[in-house]
Parts: C-alpha cells; structure tokens; sequence
C-alpha cells in the first residue's frame, strides 16, 4: 500500500508545481463577463485660459504592481507592468479645479518585469525574471480571456473632475478597459514649471471592477491578488 500513496503524494505535488509556474506566467487573471453594460467615458470640460501639455513618454514613468497571494504564495511572483508609451495632453487652469488630462496606452506595449522597474518597485520585487518566464506571463496577459489586446488594443484615463490644491489634488478618473469605465479617485500632487507640468501618485485598482477575475487555484492557496497598485509620474511639456 505504500507505493500508491507515494505516487498519489508525488502526483499531487507536480500539479501544485505545475500551477505555480502558471500562476508566475499570468498575472492579469481569467475574464468574467462584467455584470453591467460599460459607460460612456466623460472627460473634464478645463476652463478658458488653460495651457495645454504633451504627455512626454520618455520621462513619465507608469507602473502596475500585481501581487501574489494565498498560503502558497511563495511559488508565484510579484509582478510590474510598465507603461512605456504614454500619450495624450494635461491642460492645466489657473485653478486646479479647471485642470483636466486625456490619457490613453497601447496594451501590446506593457512591458512586462523590466529589471530595473523592479528594483525601483521595492524589496516585494526581488531578483530578475528569466525572459522565458517574462514572454510567458506577457503572452497570457495580451490573450483573448484576459486583456484582449487584438479586440481592445488601448487603455484610456480622462478626468472627470480635478479638486484641489495642487500638493494634495484629487482627480477623480475615469478608466475606460476592454470598453468597460469605471471611476476611480486617483490623488496626486501637481508641480508646474517653466514649459512643464509633472503629476505624480498612487491608487489601486481592482481587476474585478472591469470583469477580470484574478487567477486562483487550490480553492485560493494560490491566487494573483485583486487588488493592483498604479504607481505614476506623468511628465508633460508645453505646447
């Protein structure tokens, strides 16, 4: 009776095995149909005498912390997301309140585990991801079930409304994702300068609020955390 146990334990501990490495290739999750029809992204209307800013891609800097879960998290891994090529314009009013930003990003641009995006993420990122592991989770991330990224090829986020003062602003944002829009308080603190404009912040965002539900097996022992982290300094120059 012994050697059936031992091949029933060893073929447990392969499929656990085997999730993990799935897990540490999917971070985004599987798609659930979401429960209400999408609605219509509105955008701030900036009061007269704004000054319009180009989104500088170069410089701005927008990472997406995903983050494992459950008691076997240790054989997963956290994963950063950076936005690489961030378009659209930030017109600044003489109030902050008249401020608005109409921002959008390919989604077959997300680089996925970028090294040094994860040194500057903290100590929750440690080590580098093999390119075999990297090409994994971003091949998943991009599919049909997931991002969709042939059907939805961009992520959007206008400003519905911008409270101040420009330290501790608030704007509150609508993100458009595979034509699903939520809004979402996002706080940031605006600098301006000569010719520029830089916001920067951080706000989670959960992947079930547009149909995504986060990977999990084992009846949640190892998971891929709904909640995600948007870290972000968007640099603009003046047009």
């Amino acid at each position: 009776m012994a050697g059936p146990r031992r091949i029933v334990v060893k073929a447990r501990l392969s499929m656990l095995l085997l999730a993990s490495a799935l897990l540490a290739g999917c971070p985004a999750g599987i798609k659930t149909p979401p429960p209400a029809q999408p609605t219509p992204p509105v955008s701030a209307t900036p009061t007269p005498g704004g000054t319009v800013y180009r989104v500088d891609p170069v410089v701005s800097e927008v990472s997406i912390l995903v983050y494992r879960g459950g008691a076997l998290a240790r054989l997963g891994h956290n994963h950063v997301l950076s936005v690489k090529s961030l378009e659209g314009q930030v017109t600044v009013s003489p109030e902050a309140g008249g401020s608005s930003f109409d921002l959008s990003f390919p989604v077959a641009q997300l680089v996925v585990d970028d090294a040094q995006a994860r040194r500057n993420a903290g100590t929750e990122f440690p080590g580098e991801i093999d390119q075999g592991a990297r090409d994994g989770t971003r091949k998943n991330m991009l599919r049909a079930e997931v991002l969709d990224a042939e059907h939805f090829p961009r992520v959007s986020l206008r400003a519905v409304r911008v409270t101040p003062p420009w330290q501790a602003a608030h704007a509150l944002t609508r993100i458009t994702l595979k034509d699903v829009s939520r809004e979402i308080d996002v706080p940031l603190s605006i600098e301006v300068t000569a010719g520029r404009v830089t916001a920067t912040g951080q706000f989670a965002l959960r992947q079930t609020d547009f149909g995504i539900k986060p990977f999990s097996i084992g009846l949640g022992a190892l998971e891929v955390v709904d909640q995600l982290q948007v870290r972000f300094k968007v640099v603009g120059n003046r047009e």
